[in-house]
């Protein structure tokens, strides 16, 4: 018996019932030789850890853009803390820990430069309209080709919006996602000026915690406490304190506050990049999207693949005059 399916033996003799086993995958969009090795979820994982969008998610913004200052969040660490959280729900489950990360390192491949403002640019002026959950399946199925297997694609493409994913591990993603961003967001938050501690609500912290360990914490332990019957889920009470610290976050942080300042101008700048490239598509390296696709659609891939700093750079190239080369 090779490594592989002495994994994969533990798989069924260890995993809870439920739980998504490697070797019941429902594959690949191509076939292809398992790996002597690796699992094929771990595989997935190794796949998405090389590709060129996860690399780039270190330079895109995840609340601040363009932050003065080491310690705040981008959509990498981001990404990790979301791996971590579901990993420790993932393990304490017996759920499959392996598919678990895989998705959770995937789920924002497709995300815009500036965060959610690029998205909505996007979405504001391409005709069938952005969402960074699909657009993160479309780099692992199209622009990165990592043939991954049926249950990560699915994770991905379900982390966040109207379908729930189909696993119990793409379900512990979705929720992960969503305690990593409230704690994380609260924390930077603070460190920026945007809100004091005394801000918080009340209410909400006597339930979840006074301080971001004591806040994950109580919110990854209910999540194991209330099993894997029905689904991935917290307790009502923890839930309704969740809900309740996220709209004040909304309200406080995400719309209108000094961390959204910029966001006006990195809107026009993704719209501007967009209706430059749609009307000068030679100017899109081939690398950037499918060459069958039309120019819309490569113009889409080719800017929600940009960092914060190369959308500006070719912001500034396009339409920023630059100094007259002078001659001694």
């Amino acid at each position: 018996m090779g490594i592989r399916e002495q994994q994969e033996e533990w798989e069924a003799g260890w995993l809870a019932p439920g739980a998504s086993l490697s070797a019941a995958s429902r594959g690949r969009q191509r076939p292809e030789t398992p790996c002597p090795i690796r699992t094929e979820f771990q595989r997935d994982r190794d796949r998405i850890v090389h590709c060129k969008a996860f690399r780039r998610l270190k330079h895109k913004t995840q609340v601040f853009i363009a932050p003065e200052g080491d310690h705040f969040r981008t959509r990498l660490t981001h990404t990790l803390e979301v791996a971590q959280i579901a990993r420790t729900i993932a393990r304490a489950l017996r759920l499959n820990e392996d598919l678990t990360e895989a998705i959770a390192l995937g789920h924002d491949l497709g995300h815009t430069p500036f965060g959610h403002a690029g998205e909505e640019a996007l979405n504001a002026v391409y005709p069938p309209g952005f969402r960074h959950h699909e657009q993160s399946l479309r780099v692992v199925e199209v622009l990165e080709d990592l043939n991954l297997t049926w249950e990560v694609r699915d994770g991905i493409l379900c982390h966040t919006g109207p379908q729930e994913p189909q696993t119990l591990e793409g379900q512990i993603v979705r929720l992960a996602d969503r305690i990593a961003y409230i704690n994380h967001d609260i924390d930077d938050a603070l460190r920026g000026g945007v809100l004091r501690a005394t801000d918080l609500p009340a209410d909400c912290l006597a339930v979840l915690g006074w301080d971001h360990r004591s806040r994950i914490n109580t919110m990854v332990s209910d999540v194991v406490d209330q099993g894997t019957a029905g689904g991935i889920r917290m307790s009502a009470a923890v839930q309704q304190a969740t809900d309740a610290l996220r709209a004040f976050l909304f309200e406080r942080v995400y719309i209108g506050s000094l961390a959204k300042a910029e966001e006006g101008k990195a809107r026009e700048l993704v719209k501007s990049l967009y209706r430059y490239y749609v009307e000068h598509p030679e100017e899109i390296p081939a690398r950037a999207g499918a060459a069958e696709d039309d120019a819309a659609r490569r113009a889409v891939d080719y800017i929600a693949g940009m960092t914060d700093t190369y959308a500006v750079n070719r912001y500034m190239a396009l339409y920023v005059p630059g100094p007259f080369p002078l001659r001694d």
